[in-house]
């Protein structure tokens, strides 16, 4: 009996650690996809990197039907081995994700603003465009398999308190993401001291009349 007891926390934690080392993709993706190349590099050399197997992770900013199919519009963040995602201090930019409609259509509603998801994805082309007045050109991918991402849990803090790892909604995220704001006791008031008694006033008797 006190041999299970020993060996069951010890089968979870390795439970845990398989699970958390396995890719969030196709194996065969994960290690076929290219991760390194900046989207600089694509814009300057399309054709040369035409049709080369992508992985990436991203933050969605808009999802859409069109007429082709789906099309996402997400800003990139690093990923590694395993799809997971890194410090998006070295993000790409922005970049556009497509799903013909004769393989999968991605509904707005469950791949909304600010979810995250990594994809593996073929390099079509760059597409000219705008974001807000600004002119951009975004490399495009076709989607080959697409991760998205439970929802992350929102712990927002009170206004006296300061997390430095905690960013608004929708884009500004920080390494690490499983960290949440933590809520430091705060210090108990000083006790209020204790007011002194007053002294009873004494009664002065008035002398017996004879």
């Amino acid at each position: 009996m006190r041999i299970k007891k020993i060996y069951a926390p010890l089968s979870l934690t390795l439970c845990l650690m398989l699970f958390s080392c396995a890719p969030v993709l196709n194996r065969t993706y994960m290690q076929e996809g290219e991760r390194e190349v900046s989207f600089q590099t694509l814009r300057d050399n399309p054709d040369q990197y035409n049709g080369k197997l992508f992985i990436l992770g991203g933050v969605i900013v808009r999802t859409k039907f069109t007429e082709a199919g789906s099309r996402i519009e997400a800003m990139h963040v690093p990923v590694d081995r395993y799809g997971y995602f890194e410090d998006m201090g070295r993000s790409e930019g922005r970049f556009l994700a497509l799903s013909p409609k004769d393989v999968e259509m991605l509904d707005p509603v469950v791949y909304q603003p600010g979810r995250r998801i990594t994809l593996a994805g073929a390099f079509v082309d760059t597409r000219k465009g705008k974001i807000d007045e600004m002119e951009y050109v975004y490399p495009v991918f076709q989607i080959k398999q697409i991760y998205l991402w439970p929802k992350e849990r929102r712990n927002y803090p009170p206004s006296d308190y300061y997390d430095p790892w905690f960013y608004p909604y929708p884009y500004y995220y920080r390494y690490p993401w499983w960290r949440y704001p933590y809520h430091a006791p705060r210090p108990a008031p000083p006790p209020s001291p204790t007011p002194s008694p007053q002294p009873k006033q004494r009664m002065e008797r008035e002398p017996e009349k004879k």
